[in-house]
C-alpha cells in the first residue's frame, strides 16, 4: 500500500474524531437557579445574562456578567424593573432591554424600556412602548439603528400577539412597521429567533397554551421590510416551544424547548436541530446532555453558550451553565 493511501485512510478514520461535538460543563450561574431570562454578548469575551426568575418562580431584576476567558462571573448593576421573558438586543456593545413581563400578579408586561452600558455598569431610560402593545416572550432583532420585536404574551396566559413593533436607537422613539411587516404569519411566544446580517428568523415557539407548539420558520428581511414576512417551506423536525437558538456561521442551532408530552421527559425536550439558511434544510445534532427549556443561548467564536433554564415544564430551573462546541 503507499504512503499516501495509508494516510488518506487514517484521515478518513479520524474525521468523524475530530469533528465530534461536545457538552463542557463551565462555571455555574451565581444564583440558586435561573430561567426565562435572557442571554446576550456584548463584546468577543463577555457574556451578559438579564433579569429572569429565581427559586420558585421569584422574577429577579439580577444581571450577571460571565468573563469567557476567566470562567468566571460577577454582578452587574440591576435591572431598573424586576422582568421575566425580557425582550433584548445588544448594538454597538450596549444591551438593549425593551420591555418584558414584571414579577405582579399575572406577570403584565411593563411598556418600559431602558439600555445598559457593561463598560459604565449603568443603566439609562429609554421611550416607553405603547401600553397596548406591551408584552414580554417576543423575538427580536436589530438593523441599521432599528431594534424589532415580534410576537409575544402581554402577561402569563395572554392571548399570543402576531404583532411587530420597531425602536428606533438614534431618535429614542417608537416607529411605524410597513404594513406588510407590521404582523407575522402567525402568532407566536416562546419562540427561538435569531438574526444572520439582514433577516430575522423566528422558528417554533407556542400559540396560546404551552402544549400548542409550532414547527414553523418565519423569515423577515430587516432591509426590506415591505417584502413582509416568508414562511421557509422546510419545517421544524420537532415542533417545540421555549426552545433557544444560537447562530454559527450560515446555520442555527435550536436546543430544548417546552411542551414535549412524551411519557419520562418531565414536559421538557431535549432535542439539538439545526437550520441550515443557505440549503433551506434542517438537521439533527448531540442532544442536551441537561434538558432545558425557558434558557437563553448565545454564540461566540463558534461555541453556544447556554445557562441555567427550567429542568421541568414550568418552574423549576437549574444553575447548571454549559457550553457546546459544535
Amino acid at each position: 500500500m503507499r504512503a499516501s493511501q495509508l494516510l488518506q485512510g487514517l484521515l478518513t478514520l479520524l474525521a468523524p474524531l475530530s469533528a465530534a461535538q461536545t457538552w463542557t460543563d463551565l462555571s455555574p450561574i451565581p444564583l440558586e437557579s435561573l430561567q426565562e431570562h435572557i442571554t446576550l454578548s456584548p463584546s468577543a469575551n463577555q457574556i451578559v445574562t438579564v433579569g429572569g426568575m429565581v427559586g420558585n418562580g421569584v422574577t429577579t431584576n439580577a444581571v450577571l456578567l460571565y468573563d469567557i476567558p476567566s470562567n468566571s462571573w460577577k454582578t452587574g448593576a440591576p435591572l431598573p424593573t424586576a422582568l421575566n421573558h425580557p425582550n433584548a438586543v445588544v448594538s454597538e456593545g450596549k444591551v438593549y432591554v425593551v420591555g418584558g413581563l414584571t414579577g405582579a400578579s399575572g406577570w403584565p408586561a411593563t411598556p418600559n424600556s431602558w439600555v445598559y452600558d457593561p463598560a459604565k455598569d449603568s443603566w439609562d431610560p429609554l421611550a416607553a412602548i405603547s401600553s397596548s402593545v406591551a408584552r414580554g416572550s417576543a423575538a427580536s432583532a436589530v438593523w441599521n439603528g432599528t431594534i424589532f420585536i415580534a410576537g409575544g404574551i402581554p402577561r402569563s396566559g395572554g392571548r399570543t400577539v402576531d404583532t411587530v413593533s420597531a425602536y428606533s436607537i438614534a431618535s429614542n422613539s417608537w416607529l411605524d412597521v410597513p404594513e406588510a411587516a407590521a404582523r407575522m404569519p402567525g402568532a407566536r411566544d416562546h419562540a427561538a429567533y435569531a438574526q444572520i446580517d439582514n433577516k430575522m428568523f423566528v422558528l417554533g415557539g407556542r400559540q396560546d397554551g404551552v402544549r400548542a407548539v409550532k414547527d414553523t420558520v418565519f423569515i423577515l428581511d430587516l432591509a426590506n421590510l415591505g417584502a413582509g414576512w416568508k414562511t421557509s417551506s422546510a419545517k421544524m423536525p420537532t415542533a417545540r416551544g421555549g426552545l433557544v437558538a444560537a447562530v454559527v456561521g450560515a446555520k442555527i442551532y435550536t436546543f430544548g424547548g417546552e411542551g414535549n408530552q412524551a411519557p419520562n421527559t418531565r414536559g421538557v425536550f431535549n432535542q439539538t436541530e439545526v437550520y441550515d439558511t443557505v440549503a433551506d434544510t434542517w438537521s439533527k445534532e448531540e442532544a442536551m446532555k441537561l434538558p432545558r427549556h425557558g434558557t437563553s443561548a448565545v454564540g461566540v467564536g463558534g461555541k453556544i453558550y447556554i445557562p441555567g433554564g427550567g429542568i421541568v415544564e414550568g418552574v423549576g430551573a437549574t444553575k447548571t451553565f454549559d457550553v457546546f462546541d459544535p
